[in-house]
């Protein structure tokens, strides 16, 4: 699985709190590739839950 999070991205802190395994906050969402593995069902929540559909997942 490939997770990315493009420039729609507003730091709103609600992927973070779905998944934190795998993203945290910056200037943006930052994906921890490493721990994708393991934690699609999550990530998947995550880009469901993102208000500015900022998180793309292949």
């Amino acid at each position: 699985m490939k997770v990315v999070v493009n420039d729609n991205c507003i730091a709103c802190g609600a992927c973070e709190s779905v998944c934190d395994s795998v993203f945290s906050i910056e200037d943006k969402a930052v994906v921890n590739e490493a721990n994708v593995a393991g934690n699609e069902d999550c990530v998947k929540e995550a880009a469901d839950c993102c208000p500015v559909n900022a998180i793309e997942v292949e």
